[in-house]
C-alpha cells in the first residue's frame, strides 16, 4: 500500500511540475503580450491559457476576460486592434470601432511574448549557471567508443556501417564535423541528423575531423537512413568509463563474480570503451568462457564469464549500469545561443530539400510533456526540468517569431508590409490567410502528435521493455 501511495504522489508531483513549467512557459509568453499591450494603451479583451471553450473564466472591472480553456496547446491574448483572430479565439470585438494603433506599438506588443520567453529562459539558465548542469560522461564525450560492423537500413537491408566504411576507429577523438567544432556527443548526433551538406552527386555527406595517435585526420562519411524515425546514422557510440552500479542479489551476474562499482576495462585482453562494444563482443565471443578485466577498489581483477548458452548475455544479467557525471557551468548566453543554433539548424533541415528532418521528428504537445516527464524521472530531476524549460522557452520564442500567419511573426510581417506600402493589407486578405494557416497549423500539430510523439513513445516503451527483459530478469533466465 505504501508503494502505491508513493507512486501516486510521485505521479501527481510530476504532473504538477509539468503544468508549472510548461503552462508557465505559455503564461509567460502571453503575459509579455498583455503587459506590453496595457503599457502601450492597446485594447485587451481576453487573456486565455489554452484554446477552445472555457473551463473557468472571470471578467475583471477593466473589461478583460481571464480564461482557462480546455485545449492545452498554447494560449492567447485577444488584441482586436492588432489582429482579428476570431477563428481561433472565439468572438471578437468590432475592430472598426477601435482606434488604429501605430506600427511601433504593433511591433512592440507582438515581440513582447518572445522577449518574455527569452527573459524567463535567461533567468532559469542563470540558476543552472550557478548550480551547474549535470551531464553524464557518455554525453560529454567526443571520443568514439564503438564502431559497428553493420547497420540496418529502413528497408531492413543490412550493410556495412558508414563509420567502418570510412575508416573511423574506436578511440578516435572527434574534434569537428563539417568544419564545425563539436564539444559533446549531442553535438555529434545533431551534426549527423541536422546537417544539410551534400557532395557533388547530391548525397548526404559528413566530414569527420578526428585526432588519432596525435595526428589530425579527416574522414568522409556517408550517413545512411535507419530506424523507424527515418534519421541518418553512421554506426558509432561514445566512449566512457564502464561502471557497474548495482548487482542484483542471487542474479547470474553475482554468480559470475561481478560486484557493485566494478569498472570494466577489457574483454579477453582487448580494451572496451563503451557498453555497446562490450555487449557486441560478448555476444560474438567463442569458446566456453571469456575473461573480463575490471578495476575493483583500484586494483585490476579478472572475472571469467561462462559462455554455455547461445544467449551470451545471461551470465551478466542482473547488473545495473551507470556512468560518471559532471557539472557543466555554462553562462546563460552560452546556453541560449546553443539552443538557438540547434533551432536554426532544425528549421533548415526541415525546409531545405537536402535536409532529412521531417514533421514526424518534431516534438509536439505530447512530446514536450513526455520530455518533462522523462526529465522529472531522471537522476537529477530538478536540473533537467529547468534545462528542458530553458529549451522550451527559447524554442517557443524562436518559433513564434517565424513569419508565418497566425504566429506573432506573421502578424509582424503583415504589419511591416502595410507600413512599406503606406496602407494596411486588406482585412479580407488577412482574415482568409490566417484561417487557412489555422487549418494548416492544427493539421500539422495533429500529424506531429500522431505520427511523431505517439509513435516515438511507443517505440521507446518497446525498447525499454526489451532492455529490461534482457537485464532485469536474470533469475528466470539463469534457471
Amino acid at each position: 500500500m505504501s508503494d502505491f501511495f508513493s507512486t501516486l504522489f510521485s505521479s501527481l508531483w510530476s504532473i504538477f511540475m509539468i503544468v508549472l513549467f510548461f503552462g508557465g512557459s505559455i503564461f509567460v509568453h502571453e503575459l509579455g503580450h498583455f503587459l506590453a499591450a496595457r503599457r502601450r494603451g492597446v485594447k485587451v479583451s481576453r487573456f486565455s491559457i489554452g484554446f477552445g471553450p472555457a473551463i473557468w473564466s472571470h471578467t475583471a472591472k477593466d473589461g478583460v476576460e481571464y480564461r482557462l480553456s480546455w485545449i492545452p496547446i498554447g494560449g492567447y491574448v485577444a488584441l482586436p486592434q492588432l489582429a482579428d483572430m476570431a477563428a481561433i479565439e472565439g468572438e471578437s470585438e468590432d475592430v472598426a470601432k477601435l482606434p488604429p494603433i501605430a506600427y511601433s506599438t504593433r511591433m512592440t506588443v507582438l515581440a513582447a511574448g518572445a522577449f518574455f520567453n527569452v527573459l524567463f529562459a535567461f533567468t532559469l539558465a542563470t540558476v543552472l549557471w550557478i548550480s551547474g548542469r549535470p551531464e553524464s560522461e557518455n554525453v560529454t564525450s567526443t571520443r568514439i567508443g564503438f564502431v559497428a560492423d553493420k547497420i540496418a537500413l529502413l528497408d531492413g537491408k543490412v550493410v556495412e556501417s558508414p563509420a567502418k566504411a570510412a575508416g573511423l576507429q574506436e578511440g578516435d577523438l572527434i574534434t569537428a564535423i563539417d568544419s564545425t567544432a563539436v564539444r559533446s556527443w549531442i553535438d555529434i548526433l545533431n551534426a549527423i541528423v541536422l546537417s544539410t551538406v551534400v557532395d557533388s552527386k547530391g548525397e548526404r555527406v559528413a566530414v569527420f575531423t578526428v585526432v588519432r595517435d596525435g595526428k589530425q585526420i579527416d574522414f568522409t562519411v556517408y550517413p545512411r537512413r535507419t530506424s523507424e524515425e527515418n534519421i541518418r546514422k553512421v554506426g558509432i557510440d561514445s566512449a566512457f568509463e564502464l561502471i557497474i552500479g548495482q548487482v542484483a542479489p542471487g542474479s547470474p551476474a553475482e554468480k559470475t563474480g561481478f560486484k557493485a562499482e566494478d569498472r570494466v576495462i577489457a574483454l579477453d585482453g582487448k580494451p572496451v570503451l563503451s557498453w555497446s562494444a562490450f555487449f557486441t563482443r560478448l555476444q560474438a565471443a567463442a569458446g566456453e568462457g571469456c575473461k573480463v578485466t575490471v578495476t575493483r577498489q583500484g586494483a585490476p581483477t579478472e572475472v571469467i564469464v561462462p559462455l554455455v548458452s547461445k544467449n551470451r548475455m545471461i551470465p551478466i544479467q542482473g547488473v545495473e549500469l551507470k556512468t560518471n557525471w559532471r557539472l557543466l557551468y555554462q553562462t546563460p548566453f552560452e546556453q541560449i545561443t546553443q539552443i538557438l543554433n540547434n533551432s536554426v539548424r532544425t528549421l533548415k533541415a526541415l525546409i531545405l530539400p537536402q535536409g532529412d528532418v521531417g514533421l514526424s521528428n518534431v516534438r509536439g504537445f505530447v512530446g514536450i510533456t513526455q520530455g518533462f516527464w522523462d526529465a522529472l524521472n531522471s537522476e537529477y530531476p530538478t536540473h533537467f526540468v529547468i534545462w528542458f524549460a530553458v529549451m522550451i522557452n527559447v524554442s517557443l520564442a524562436f518559433f513564434n517569431l517565424l513569419p508565418i500567419p497566425v504566429l506573432d511573426g506573421g502578424h509582424m510581417l503583415f504589419a511591416t508590409i502595410g507600413k512599406l506600402r503606406g496602407r494596411s493589407l486588406p482585412f479580407n486578405f488577412i482574415a482568409v490567410t490566417q484561417s487557412v494557416f489555422v487549418v494548416l497549423l492544427l493539421s500539422m500539430m495533429l500529424y506531429v502528435t500522431v505520427f511523431g510523439d505517439i509513435r516515438r513513445i511507443i517505440r521507446e516503451h518497446r525498447a525499454d521493455a526489451q532492455e529490461k527483459a534482457a537485464t532485469t530478469k536474470p533469475a528466470e533466465a539463469g534457471k
